[in-house]
């Protein structure tokens, strides 16, 4: 068992942990659970544009 033997079981290993990490994330991302969070977090650019408004209208 040399040196370039540990060197690509490392990679291997690597390889597999980033692609198991990035299927946690897109199943995270994607549980029904996160919608409603990420819903929120997309009007959050509207939310300062109505603050404004709502202002306005109070003087």
């Amino acid at each position: 068992m040399g040196f370039e033997s540990l060197i690509m079981d490392a990679r291997n290993i690597v390889t597999v942990l980033s692609f198991l990490t990035f299927i946690g994330i897109v199943w995270w991302a994607y549980s029904a659970r996160r919608s409603a969070d990420f819903e929120a977090a997309a009007n959050l650019p509207f939310a300062d544009e109505q603050m404004q408004a709502a202002e306005k209208q109070h003087g």
